[in-house]
């Protein structure tokens, strides 16, 4: 074997190796919405954030998830899906668009997803800190 023959052999599997992960590592839009909306949840109920930045954790992932909400209702490749995934997000409007519908609840996103979930203010004012 020559040199050419190994190096020609080793840029293929490079770039065949390069390639099958750039496409796995694609995300679409519904993904990255729910990624999204996972670390704004996070931030809303971590114990260890300070207040002020707890605020600040929650207004960056609002602003994003405002861009991404609106980039999955346009999404018109999801039209045609039929997955457990596009089913529930859409079936689940309320806790999907979480920014959307708790403006149009007129309801801070924290009380909104607590509502969501079934869990009240005053529930979560009578609740007693305890050991299960």
């Amino acid at each position: 074997m020559t040199i050419t023959y190994i190096l020609k052999t080793l840029s293929i599997a490079a770039i065949a190796g390069t390639l099958s992960i750039m496409s796995v590592a694609q995300a679409g839009t519904l993904e990255n919405m729910e990624r999204e909306r996972a670390i704004l949840l996070d931030a809303l109920l971590s114990a260890e954030l300070e207040p002020a930045k707890r605020q600040q954790k929650i207004e960056v992932s609002r602003n994003r998830l405002i861009d991404l909400e609106r980039m999955v209702l346009r999404d018109k490749s999801l039209a045609g899906k039929n997955t457990p995934a596009v089913r529930a997000a859409f079936e689940n409007y309320d806790l999907t668009f979480l920014v959307h519908a708790s403006v149009e609840h007129n309801r801070s996103l924290m009380e909104h997803w607590l509502q969501q979930v079934g869990v009240s203010s005053e529930s979560l004012m009578n609740a007693k800190l305890g050991r299960r």
